[in-house]
Formats: C-alpha cells, structure tokens, sequence
C-alpha cells in the first residue's frame, strides 16, 4: 500500500479535538505537510497551551482512526508544537517577586483578608511594590473589599506567553477567581480544579517586579495551601486569629502546617517569637490587654479591628505546644 500526504489529511479532517469541538483541520492544528517514510508518517499538531489536557488522548485517536482508515502497519510519529511558552519550573516561578508572605487562619471569620488587604496597602503607601493575590477560590472576598467587583482582567503577550494583568488599587496589583466567576453564586470546584485555577493566577499573571507579594489564603489547611507550597517559595507566614479557644485551637493546626520539616515555612514575628495577628471588632475597645503594647487601629470609626502581636495568643499556643 502506497501512502501520501492527502490520505492522512482526510483523516485527520474526521477528528475533532476536544478543547473546541472543531475538527485538527478546522482549527488549523496542523502544522505542516505529514511527511511520508514508506509506511511510516510524521506530521506536528499545534496546542495553545502546554500542557495540553487533550493531547495525549487526541493522539492515541489520530493513531487509532489511521490505523482504522488505512492500515494497521502505519507508524505514526506526532510531534506537539505550541503557540504559547512553556510555563516556568516552579522554582524558577515569580523572578521579580523578592518576599511572598502567606497570610493564614485555621478558622474563618476571623479577619484574616482584612488584615492581608490593610497590610497591602500599608506596605504600598511606604512606597513598596506590592502584590495581593487572593487564594480563597471559593470564598473570594478582595474585589469586593476593593471596590473593583466590576473590573474587566485583560491579557498581553510577554515572551512568547500569555499573561493576566492585575487590577491595580491603591497601589497594589491584585488578582483574585472573583474577577471570573459569578459572585451571586457558589463556586462548585474539585480541589484538582481549584489548584490548578491558582496555579494559573500565580504563573500566568505579570506581577512584574515586587518587593512584597501577600496571599491571602483560604481558611484550614487544604489543596490550596499544599498547591502554594510546592508552587512558591514562601518567605514566611502571618496567622490570624481571634481570642477565642475554639479559633485558637485551628490557629495551632495553621502554624503546625508551616513548621512542618518538610514544609519549614518561618511564622512571621517580634525577635524570633510565635507570631500572630489577633483581631477583636469591638468599638473601639481592644479585648485584651496586649503585652507587646503595639496596637494599629484598622477599619471604620464605629467598628474598629484591632490589630496587635506577639498577644496573649502567642501564650496560649505556647501553652497547647
């Protein structure tokens, strides 16, 4: 049987891939030309993307259908190409970025996006670069805290690659899946769907060059905090908590995360001490008294956050050590 380049064509125009429903013709995924070698044919498919999530069961259907349609004695040689740059090695993730700081809390509810978002834009008004990533996929919150909800999230070219652009406010890039989704309904993700949804937000975003990236976590210890772990390297952590035991009892369970050894992410505080966040929203009267005597007022007049250090949590979680 003699082979040539419009019989593996016609094939080819019967397939369709998945990404799009249209045909390898339609779409114009082929490359080139498929190349002839006696009974064995070589030809490239083009991808957006790399990875691909079709590719390696779009390839086993080209072989199948020639195999089907001509001959099972055909070799087949496919070669991807792709119109995109591959992504990064995650060690290799975010060059311009100097410091990422994770802030954390086991419990929700507790006031940790308000202290991620006020510490943002403190460090920006001391005139750093600074980045926000919102990584609570399924509750995100700074948009709204913001006042972008209705910002539009464009893209451009950088090398090759197709990057997000953040929203800028404030003087602070942020990014967050609440510019994407539907905010008046639920965001019903698997934890595979919901990781790779961040990891898109951390590598294919231009955050360009920044002294302070903050991520505002999801509460607990989840998908997404090991995704930001083996994705990032993380300078270290902030965890917030109220003074409660029953918050104080997950706020273990958070820095326990970190100072994990195969983990070992620093928890951020005075002199090398436990550090953390604890906010109260009374009006305007702190809950405790503070030793550390280092209080910020955060928020509006009537329902002031308090925000201190190095409290009476940190004895508490020396005490539960």
């Amino acid at each position: 049987m003699t082979l040539y380049p419009k019989l593996i064509t016609d094939v080819l125009a019967d397939i369709r891939y998945p990404g799009n429903g249209k045909t390898i013709i339609e779409a114009d995924m082929l490359d080139d030309q498929p190349h002839i070698d006696g009974m064995k044919v070589s030809f490239s498919i083009v991808f957006d993307k790399n990875p691909d999530p079709f590719m390696k069961s779009l390839f086993k259907s080209i072989e199948a259908s020639i195999h089907r349609e001509i001959s099972p004695d055909v070799q087949v040689e496919i070669t991807p190409v792709f119109r995109q740059a591959e992504r990064p090695e995650p060690e290799k993730l975010l060059p311009g970025v100097k410091n990422i700081i994770a802030v954390s809390s086991g419990k929700g509810g507790v006031g940790k996006s308000t202290v991620s978002a006020n510490l943002a834009v403190a460090l920006a008004a001391q005139g750093y670069e600074v980045g926000l990533l919102d990584a609570d996929v399924f509750g995100p919150s700074m948009p709204k805290m913001f006042s972008v909800e209705s910002e539009q999230i464009y893209a451009h070219i950088v090398e090759g690659r197709q990057l997000l652009i953040p929203a800028l406010k404030y003087g602070v890039k942020l990014l967050s899946v609440g510019f994407f989704v539907n905010p008046q309904t639920a965001t019903l993700w698997r934890g595979s769907m919901a990781s790779n949804t961040l990891r898109q937000l951390i590598a294919d975003a231009d955050w360009g060059e920044l002294d302070y990236l903050i991520i505002d976590t999801p509460p607990g210890t989840s998908d997404i905090h090991l995704t930001l772990l083996q994705t990032l390297a993380i300078t270290g952590a902030v965890i917030v908590s109220t003074p409660q035991q029953v918050a104080l009892a997950d706020a273990r369970k958070g820095i326990d995360m970190y100072r994990n050894e195969k983990v070992n992410v620093p928890i951020l505080g005075p002199r090398g001490k436990h550090g953390m966040v604890h906010t109260c929203r009374v009006a305007q009267q702190p809950l405790l008294h503070f030793r550390s005597r280092r209080r910020h007022p955060i928020g509006r007049r009537a329902q002031c956050t308090r925000t201190c250090t190095n409290s009476h949590c940190a004895k508490h979680l020396r005490r539960g050590r």
